[in-house]
Parts: C-alpha cells; sequence; structure tokens
C-alpha cells in the first residue's frame, strides 16, 4: 500500500484532526504531503504535550508529511503556494468558511486554472444552507447531528470518547480523494470535494432517522446495555471490572443458565421465556444474573463465557487496551524520539503500513523555498 499513490503531489492548509486525517492517510500511502503550517504551527501541537513531549493527536495524523511554515498575509509565501498548487496533484484545506479565499486562494478558481487539479475543502457544516457559517468542533456536531441524543445512559447523555465528527469527515474525504482520482484517470479532470463534519456523521445517522421518520421509534439511551435484546449489556465481576456479553437465541439462553448462572430450570420461568419477556423484565433479570458475576473476576467470567461459547468483551480499560493480546503495533520517528502506537486498521498482504516520521514545525521549510522558490 505504501507505494501506492507514489508521484502524488498533495498540499494540504490544515490544522486540528479532520484535514490531517485525509492528508496523513494519503501519505502513508505513498503520496508527498506538503503541511502547511502558521509560522506558530498548527494548534493541534499544543493539544497535550503527553508523547514524551509531542500532542497525541499531532503524531498520529501526522505521519510522513513535510511540515512547511507559511504566513499567508505575506505576498512572497502567497506566491510560493501558488507556485506549490500550479503543481499539486490536491489540495485541501480546513480553514474557516471562507478564509481560504479571502487568502487569495478560491477553490473554484484554482480549479478553472488547474483542470486536473482536486481541491477539498471541509468544513463543519458544509459551503451552503443556513449553518454554513456557523463555527463547529467535534463535540457541538456531537450535538447537533443529534448523535449525543442517543449517546449514554437513560438518565444522562455523553460524548463519544473520541473525535468522531472529526474522524468521519477525514475518513469520508479521503475516500471522496481517493474516488476523485480514479475519475480523473478516466476523464482527465480533477473535481471540488465538500465535506462537513455535519454531513459526514448525519450519513453514520441513517438508522435511528429513518426509525424515527418511517416508523416513529425514538431512539432510548441504555448505556452497556442492548435496547430491545436482553440478556446483553455489562456485569461487574469480583473484581470491580465489567464484562459485557451477549444472548442471541433460545438456544444460547438455555447454556447461558445452565452452564453459567447453574440454573437450568430458569428458561422456563415465563418472565424469562422468550427475548421479549426478558427485556420487559430485564430488572429483574439483572437481580439474578448481577450475584453470579459479582462472585467471579472478569476474566475467570470471560473464560466461563468463552467455554460456553457465549459472544463476549471486556470493557477494557486503557491499561487493557495497552496490554491486549490482539494488538498490532508500528513505530513512528518524531522530533522528539521513537512512538510505538497502534497500528492503522487495514493490512495489506499481511503487512502493515510503514509509516513515515512525524515532522518538526518547519522542518522543511528551507528545502522547499528552494524547491518552488522560483516560478
Amino acid at each position: 500500500m505504501a507505494g501506492d499513490l507514489d508521484g502524488l503531489l498533495v498540499i494540504s492548509v490544515e490544522q486540528a484532526v479532520a484535514a490531517p486525517y485525509v492528508s496523513g492517510r494519503l501519505a502513508e500511502a505513498g503520496a508527498r504531503v506538503i503541511k502547511v503550517e502558521r509560522p506558530e504551527g498548527d494548534f493541534a501541537r499544543g493539544y497535550d504535550h503527553l508523547v514524551h513531549g509531542e500532542s497525541a493527536y499531532f503524531v498520529w495524523l501526522n505521519r510522513g508529511k513535510e511540515s512547511l511554515c507559511l504566513d499567508l498575509r505575506e505576498a512572497g509565501d502567497k506566491a510560493l503556494l501558488e507556485r506549490m498548487l500550479a503543481r499539486a496533484d490536491v489540495f485541501i484545506q480546513n480553514l474557516a468558511p471562507g478564509a481560504i479565499a479571502r487568502l487569495g486562494f478560491d477553490q473554484a478558481e484554482l480549479r478553472r486554472k488547474y483542470p486536473r487539479l482536486i481541491t477539498v475543502a471541509i468544513s463543519g457544516y458544509g459551503e451552503e444552507g443556513p449553518l454554513k457559517d456557523l463555527k463547529a468542533y467535534d463535540l457541538l456536531v456531537q450535538a447537533e447531528s443529534g448523535l449525543s441524543q442517543i449517546t449514554g445512559t437513560e438518565t444522562a447523555q455523553a460524548r463519544v470518547g473520541v473525535s468522531v465528527c472529526d474522524i468521519a469527515a477525514g475518513m469520508t474525504a479521503f475516500q471522496a480523494v481517493l474516488q476523485a482520482l480514479i475519475g480523473r484517470g478516466v476523464t482527465g479532470q480533477g473535481r471540488h470535494l465538500s465535506i462537513s463534519l455535519f454531513h459526514a456523521l448525519t450519513d453514520w445517522m441513517n438508522v435511528p432517522y429513518l426509525q424515527y421518520v418511517y416508523g416513529g421509534k425514538e431512539p432510548v439511551r441504555s448505556g452497556l446495555n442492548h435496547p430491545t435484546i436482553a440478556p446483553y449489556g455489562a456485569y461487574t465481576g469480583a473484581d470491580g471490572k465489567d464484562v459485557l456479553f451477549s444472548i442471541q437465541n433460545e438456544r444460547e439462553w438455555r447454556v447461558f443458565c445452565a452452564d453459567i448462572l447453574g440454573m437450568p430450570d430458569l428458561p422456563s420461568d415465563p418472565r424469562f421465556d422468550t427475548n421479549s419477556h426478558r427485556v420487559a423484565n430485564r430488572a429483574a433479570l439483572d437481580e439474578i444474573i448481577r450475584p453470579v458475576f459479582a462472585k467471579v473476576p472478569r476474566d475467570d467470567m470471560a473464560d466461563r463465557l468463552e467455554a460456553a461459547r457465549i459472544a463476549y468483551g471486556r470493557v477494557s480499560t486503557m491499561e487493557d487496551l495497552a496490554h491486549h493480546p490482539q494488538n498490532r503495533f508500528i513505530e513512528v520517528g518524531s522530533p522528539t524520539g521513537p512512538v510505538r502506537m497502534l497500528a492503522p486498521g487495514a493490512l495489506a498482504d499481511g503487512q502493515v503500513t510503514r509509516p513515515g516520521d512525524v515532522p518538526a514545525l518547519g522542518q522543511h521549510s528551507e528545502a522547499l523555498r528552494a524547491e518552488f522558490g522560483s516560478g
């Protein structure tokens, strides 16, 4: 995979998460990605300093890029960016709505000048509509998109614990760029791609949307319990750690009662003899299950569930994740030393992509100014 996009030049005026996500994936596929930063740098560099001085977000999203510091209010730096764009295949930006045009790089005009160029605008709410100028950050869009309404417990909404709207937009942009590159190979023409956090995430919201619009069904927040299957949820072990298991059919329910609960007659109880009855009597069912789980450490109960062929998942802590036996890792160079991190999700012919290094701020500025320095 690492060389699939060899020879492709990507210029990205980017910050934060969504645009760095797509340009980072392009870099890992072999594209040459020049990350244009303000003189003070992408503010994501300062989100934290927990990876031996580097930001966790920045290390994750900026592998294999070249860093160029430009002040696009300065005529010389604007001219340099223009020369770079004349040679680029893809131009990505996620500045505030209208900002890139005010700086002199209207993407519609760039498409007219460079017909093969693929331009990418990533924003909060898109380039049209009544909210197109609204400020947008990940948690704000989690709320606005309805995601918060279906996430959490019966009594409280909750934030998804990662920047899911930014990541959804980055993933959507990545697939759109790849499709545009395929299309350009057929037609010889680039295209403009407009991706927003809101629209990327509302696409993911289609199941609850369709259930509501066509079936009148309001989603129910149920924490770590499945809203329509029981038992299907998290239960605490003797060590205070949780395991989540799922019963999918009556055969599994009978096995669970006999092998895990030691109550082979429980399936004949009319409160629990069908899934619908178990859901209706979930509280009473939990009163039976919880004391059994509370006597056994989580991992021992997981072993019992595995032996009974009951589907389960440990509710992993960060310590559990750090030592998870299924993990794959990559090592990434950074300005302050190597970083071992969780690998991307895809293997190609059994191999993990080998990422490039995370650049220091302006690390490549001098070389890039020399390379693109004359018209």
